[in-house]
């Protein structure tokens, strides 16, 4: 507490105590003698209303009752009410207006016909009930009632202690002003001092607490140094000042600046002397201050500097504590756990990864903690978007005198750069295979040119139906067979330049599903055709097409050719996007994951040795990319597939229970131009190469 408050809160406690105990004493005094008096006046009272109602009860004069009572009432203000029952406890007359209170006329009952007085609490007030029986000639003819309110009586009594209550604020006030000018004489200095400290407190040192010097230092000697520390300072005392350079001053005097003539003519009190001791501190703190704030200003700025470093680079880093506690993340390491860097302030990885991943980068940080080296490592991290890569590094961080304090671990997403990595060993190969293929090729077309020549003029020199002529067809065939598969080694090998035109891309579909339509279904497999009907035109070339669609379906019969089953060949037109689709779906056992990423590699296959080379599908690959078409697969077959397919063609497939999950390869392929649907120009090409396939077949047969 203030000392100025203590001198005012000990005037005012003699004043407020004496004031108490005199409004206490005499209050009390005054209530016991007003309430003594007030009980007296009530009992004569009633019992005069008593002898005066005597008569008229007798008479049973009401009105002179009635008039009775309401002159009581109006006698004083401190009655509340008065009423009169008759020998049998009923009200004859009362007071109130608002009518009788039933419950009042129990309250107070009397017996053996003597004075009763009790204290009725209303709820709002207590009030002196006074019983006095009516009586004539020894007998009791009923009984007056009569109320006064307590707090009516001690009205005066109240009145006298504002009087006190005014005459003890009159003098508490009188005591305080003389109480404050006491104490802002002996605390004003004190106040101010307090309030320079505050100010201090809150950053202001710039402050003056005492007051400035009669004399200064440079006047008093004479001095002309002005580099001296204490020259030109109006307010600063020369004697805090710290080397100042006046040779005038006798080295005594240096030792004791009491003795020198500067101090004597400035000194103060000791409150004065608190306050220039107090200047000085400001002065120095605030020199500290600045050189601090300064030394911070530059640190932040790093700070701020390398933050933005760190939160710029996309590697995840984390600064650990010994216990292997987040103490600072980057943003990037924040979005890869998908939590803001306060959440994660404090955490470990077991908070943050799986079990498994978290003990095997806990395992690898407390290596780097506990041999103080740098540690390196690929790790893998699966997630929602797959297996990625990280090259991670765990780095010791240690303090000034070399002790481990932390741990640093920047984590470097690899994955990219494996996959580039992964694609061009790809390429090579690939390049390689090529070389490879189209080297044997080569060297395999002579000897098998030179095989089905010979085959086929031995097949003129011997009877048709012999069985050396079935032979030499047998060898024909497989001969055209191994020619096809040489022609697919040189088109790997190198991309033969393509015979593109407007083509019937319906008339090309169905040519194909036409020739091996029989043939699959030795196999037990039907082809379901659900073409689009607007005849769309695309520019391409027919006969690699064909190849495309001969290899899609082979390799869908191949899936099925022990069990059997249904080829769903659809095309879509897609007019907004400028592009038509093709479907060719199955309903085999479908593609595994692992398989479905190499399906179109060459040379893959899930074939038997011999019952396949793998080029099929990476031709097809080929065929589609340079009609600047896209072919993708699915397995299994995915539910907008059977949304696509109209009514007609979901009825002909084999119920789900008979069908395995199936696969689905979708060719993407350009129209030609907008004007390529169903169009005269559309029809007709679509007309022409009809008749030229029917043609085509009856000259054959």
């Amino acid at each position: 507490m203030k000392f100025r408050s203590k001198i005012a809160l000990g005037i005012s406690t003699i004043v407020v105590l004496m004031a108490v105990i005199f409004a206490v004493t005499l209050g009390e005094m005054s209530s016991r003698a007003v309430l003594i008096e007030g009980r007296k006046r009530g009992r004569t009272v009633a019992e005069n209303l008593a002898m005066r109602a005597a008569e008229p009860l007798l008479a049973s004069d009401f009105l002179r009752l009635k008039n009775l009572v309401d002159e009581v009432k109006k006698v004083s203000a401190d009655i509340e009410y008065a009423f009169i029952m008759d020998e049998n406890g009923h009200v004859l007359t009362h007071t109130f207006p608002d009518g009788f209170p039933v419950e009042l006329a129990g309250v107070n009952p009397i017996t053996e016909d003597t004075f009763s007085l009790v204290i009725v609490d209303t709820g709002s007030g207590y009030i002196y009930d006074f019983a006095t029986p009516v009586r004539l000639a020894g007998a009791s003819l009923g009984t007056v009632r009569l109320g006064l309110s307590r707090e009516q009586l001690l009205e005066p009594v109240s009145r006298l202690n504002m009087a006190v209550f005014a005459i003890a604020s009159v003098s508490l006030f009188i005591a305080l002003l003389a109480g404050l000018a006491f104490s802002h004489r002996v605390t004003r200095r004190i106040n101010l001092l307090k309030q320079h400290a505050e100010s201090v407190v809150m950053g202001n040192l710039d402050v003056q607490t005492a007051p400035e010097p009669q004399r200064h230092c440079w006047e008093c000697m004479n001095c002309k140094l002005v580099t001296c520390p204490a020259y030109g300072d109006p307010l600063r005392r020369c004697w805090y000042m710290a080397g100042h350079l006046d040779d005038n001053v006798p080295d005594e005097c240096v030792e004791s600046c009491r003795d020198c003539i500067i101090y004597r003519q400035n000194a103060g009190d000791e409150i004065q002397n608190l306050a220039e001791a107090f200047d000085v501190m400001s002065v120095t703190l605030n020199t500290h201050i600045k050189e601090l704030r300064e030394a911070e200003s530059n640190l932040r700025r790093q700070q701020q500097l390398l933050r933005t470093i760190i939160n710029v680079t996309p590697d995840l880093v984390a600064l650990f504590d010994n216990n292997l506690r987040y103490m600072s993340v980057n943003k990037a390491f924040a979005e890869f756990v998908h939590l803001p860097e306060s959440e994660i302030i404090g955490k470990t990885d077991e908070d943050l990864f799986s079990a498994e991943d978290a003990r095997r980068r806990t395992s690898e940080a407390r290596i780097a903690l506990e041999s103080n080296q740098v540690r390196k490592a690929e790790i893998s991290q699966t997630s929602e978007g797959g297996e990625r890569w990280y090259h991670v590094v765990w780095t010791p961080v240690r303090d000034s005198e070399g002790r481990t304090v932390g741990l640093l671990r920047t984590s470097r997403d690899m994955t990219e750069v494996r996959e580039y990595q992964e694609q061009l060993l790809h390429s090579q190969k690939m390049e390689s295979l090529g070389k490879l293929a189209g080297g044997v090729a080569h060297e395999i077309n002579t000897p098998l040119g030179v095989i089905l020549g010979y085959a086929q003029l031995l097949q003129d020199d011997v009877e048709p139906d012999s069985q050396i002529h079935k032979d030499l067809e047998t060898i024909e065939k497989q001969a055209k067979v191994c020619r096809q598969i040489v022609a697919d080694l040189l088109g790997f090998s190198r991309r033969a330049e393509s015979s593109k035109r407007e083509m019937c891309l319906n008339n090309s579909v169905m040519e194909v599903v036409t020739l091996v339509s029989h043939t699959f279904s030795l196999d037990h497999v039907e082809i379901i055709t659900d073409m689009d009907d607007r005849m769309p035109i695309i520019f391409g070339d027919p006969e690699k097409l064909k190849q495309v669609w001969i290899n899609l379906l082979n390799n869908a019969r191949d899936a099925m050719h022990e069990t059997g089953g249904a080829i769903v060949v659809m095309t879509r037109l897609y007019t907004p996007q400028q592009k038509v689709t093709i479907w060719f779906a199955d309903t085999g056992p479908g593609i595994t994951p692992d398989t479905m990423p190499k399906i179109f590699d060459p040379f893959f296959s899930t074939k038997a040795v011999g019952e396949g080379t793998g080029l099929g599908l990476s031709v097809s690959f080929g065929i589609i990319e340079d009609h600047d078409g896209s072919i993708d697969a699915a397995s299994p077959l995915p539910d907008s597939f059977f949304e696509i397919l109209t009514p007609v063609a979901r009825k002909k497939l084999p119920t789900p229970e008979k069908r395995g999950p199936g696969t689905v390869f979708v060719v993407d392929l350009p129209l030609d131009h907008e004007e390529s649907v169903d169009t005269p120009s559309a029809q007709s090409i679509c007309k022409q190469e009809h008749e030229s396939e029917n043609a085509v077949t009856t000259a054959h047969t």
